[in-house]
């Protein structure tokens, strides 16, 4: 099986890509079913029925493969490399990995409300929520290029101040749409 690692971690990789580009959007669409559900009749339901069906086709045709097959071909890597088990940056990773599943499975929860129309989140905590995916996808990116010679402190710190630069971007958005809502 190792002459096809190459082939394994290309496949690996592509559904990481195509999961996590399913958990960015998710968000978004759950957050224009918000808005959607503050807006007057006919409109509410026309919006509504169609952000339903866009999120409907995103979480299982695209979103829940992927998620599948990266945690499969995953399972097939480590089979292949059993030493990256014994490696302190896998154990991290591996960390983020059971993060973003519990991310995606808070996701699929909250997917499930909004079809049956029960909003419970406010459109802002859905801007906030969707960046949630974004800061595991660093920290597991620089975790596998950086490995060992990660300096765990400055790591943290990196995480801090990205976790701080999306705070202030979500707030100068929100000032930009309060006085331009079409933005």
């Amino acid at each position: 099986m190792a002459e096809y690692y190459n082939y394994i971690k290309s496949l690996h990789l592509i559904f990481v890509i195509t999961w996590f580009a399913g958990l960015f959007y998710i968000p978004r669409l759950f957050v224009y079913q918000i808005e959607a559900s503050e807006k007057p009749s006919p409109e509410k339901e026309i919006l509504g029925k169609q952000l339903k069906l866009m999120a409907k086709r995103l979480w299982f045709i695209i979103t829940w493969p992927s998620a599948i097959l990266a945690i499969l071909f995953a399972i097939i890597l480590l089979i292949i490399m059993p030493i990256w088990l014994h490696q302190g940056w896998m154990h991290i990773k591996l960390l983020f990995v059971f993060l973003l599943i519990v991310y995606h499975l808070k996701t699929h929860q909250i997917y499930k409300q909004l079809q049956r129309d029960e909003v419970k989140y406010s459109s802002r905590f859905m801007r906030l929520w969707n960046e949630g995916a974004t800061i595991i996808l660093f920290s597991v990116v620089f975790l596998v290029i950086l490995k060992d010679s990660l300096n765990w402190v400055f790591g943290l710190l990196g995480l801090f101040g990205l976790g701080i630069l999306l705070m202030l971007g979500i707030r100068f958005y929100k000032k930009v749409r309060d006085k331009n809502p079409e933005a």
